[in-house]
């Protein structure tokens, strides 16, 4: 048994109340209030953990991530991936299939989840691959792919170019009742460009990446979703056009749920300082409307969950100049404060708000136990210092990358211990949270 005590804990209207959390075998046994007498459980108790003007919330969950193994270790490997994961406070994560080999087949799927297993971090669920190897011409055998553990089937990275071959994948996911995540672009706008169309590519004499390229796979899959019956799932939203498709949808009653990053919500085209490869990504960043947009749609409930798409590269990769460096950043380390600075600190959204859009929100989406404080529950647990602050240094990441738009950025609200299961996985040594017997 283990106790949290002195937990300051979100209460279902927001309000901040502080709780003492029993685990027993894994899992949330009881939550009492703070005042309460802990005399009758501390003699059964292996560990106390005095969590005394800390903020404690479900672990967070992170459906959107990128940990390269097999096939990519010099980027990240499963071990260094989901112990960044933790460091940041997430303790269950959805890995993307993009890795060589690609997770198109039972036995990749099961060499995902035992690495990750005896990493002993956070929780993984792989995805499958929609397509063998990703290259949009013949459909994996779905099957076989969910009795291995998949979570869903995705060709993140690329999108299905086929607009029969994303029907026909659809139609057999809705018959395993598991979703379809889409990664939406329209491959004949986008090559030989890097960054959105707008000020940055006019400035630098650069061909742009339109958004109609992520919105018109966003509308035509809308179409084929409601068709089938899948829960279609939209990846790294970006625009302002796909948000009205997808808000248009959800009217309509079709089973569409979609997610953005942090660095969406954040940064726009604008604010790119120069042909610097870290801030290279996939989608790229968009104009300050899309920006607002996206803010919005995730307020109202358009947009379901934040995810990061953690997506780590070596330094050697980044360094090669903006065409041939690969797309993407890390994110695991710095997405809570980030979204708690910007959004929560200025007053713009709730606590609770951000809390939920990382827990039980994405939880929800996905049909997964996690996600939640209460009674039962997995003892998935992150703490939170609100008031700790400081400078984003991507050379004291967890993780095997550096790639990050962020560095030298002040912030607030940094995760200081993780548990997965009730066992510390992850703590910093300066949090001040004690421990006792």
């Amino acid at each position: 048994m283990q106790i949290i005590k002195n937990a300051n804990v979100l209460s279902e209207s927001g309000e901040i109340t502080v709780k003492h959390i029993i685990i027993e075998n894994d899992k949330i046994k009881e939550i009492v209030d703070g005042n309460n007498d802990l005399s009758q459980w501390t003699d059964q108790t292996d560990m106390v953990l005095d969590a005394q003007n800390k903020l404690v919330t479900p672990g967070f969950i992170d459906m959107h991530v990128h940990l390269r193994e097999p096939g990519f270790e010099h980027k990240e490997t499963i071990e260094t991936g989901t112990r960044s994961a933790v460091k940041g406070g997430y303790t269950t994560i959805a890995s993307m299939p993009n890795t060589r080999p690609v997770t198109d087949n039972p036995g990749t799927v099961g060499l995902v989840k035992e690495k990750a297993k005896q990493a002993g971090y956070a929780k993984v669920l792989p995805y499958g691959a929609i397509t063998v190897g990703e290259l949009g011409q013949q459909l994996t055998d779905f099957k076989a792919l969910k009795e291995a553990g998949v979570i869903g089937f995705t060709d993140d990275g690329v999108g299905v170019q086929s607009a029969q071959m994303m029907k026909d994948a659809m139609k057999k996911a809705a018959l395993l009742n598991m979703p379809v995540i889409a990664h939406c672009e329209d491959n004949s706008l986008v090559e030989g460009a890097f960054f959105t169309e707008g000020e940055f590519t006019r400035k630098h004499g650069l061909k742009g990446i339109p958004n109609e390229s992520e919105a018109i796979h966003v509308g035509r899959d809308i179409l084929l979703a409601e068709a089938t019956g899948v829960h279609y799932h939209v990846c790294h939203v970006s625009t302002e056009q796909s948000i009205r498709l997808i808000r248009q949808a959800k009217q309509l009653g079709i089973h569409v749920t979609a997610e953005v990053c942090p660095h969406h919500l954040l940064l726009s085209d604008e604010d790119i300082p120069g042909l610097d490869a870290n801030w290279k990504m996939n989608p790229p960043l968009r104009s300050p409307r899309d920006v607002k947009a996206c803010i919005e749609a995730l307020e109202d409930g358009t947009i379901d969950i934040i995810v990061t798409d953690h997506a780590p590269h070596s330094a050697e990769e980044k360094a090669r100049g903006i065409e041939a460096a690969p797309f993407g950043i890390v994110g695991f380390e710095t997405a809570f404060p980030l979204l708690y600075t910007k959004f929560v600190l200025s007053g713009q959204w709730s606590l609770g708000m951000l809390v939920k859009r990382m827990t039980s929100d994405p939880a929800a989406v996905f049909g997964l136990e996690a996600g939640r404080l209460e009674p039962g529950a997995p003892a998935d647990i992150t703490i939170i210092d609100l008031n700790q602050e400081k400078v984003v240094d991507p050379e004291q990441f967890a993780t095997k990358g550096r790639n990050t738009p962020f560095a030298g950025w002040k912030l607030k609200g940094w995760p200081v211990m993780t548990l997965v299961d009730g066992q510390v996985v992850w703590s910093e040594a300066a949090a001040h949270t004690t421990f006792t017997k």
